[in-house]
């Protein structure tokens, strides 16, 4: 998948030590997560509606 485009932003859920997760949410169709720490790492992708189930939900 292309996300040579995404623009990434700290999630409104990561904690306020280094371990962040940054979501990319401008790619049409699909929210990408990355580790902050490892911004050439692993990218892992939704579709955009799982995404939002996801955020929606609960704390556990």
């Amino acid at each position: 998948m292309e996300l040579s485009g995404a623009r990434w932003r700290k999630s409104s859920r990561s904690g306020s030590s280094d371990q962040c997760v940054e979501v990319a949410t401008n790619v049409p169709g699909v929210v990408g997560v990355r580790d902050s720490k490892d911004a050439a790492g692993a990218v892992l992708t939704f579709e955009a509606y799982a995404w939002r189930v996801f955020v929606a939900a609960p704390p556990r």
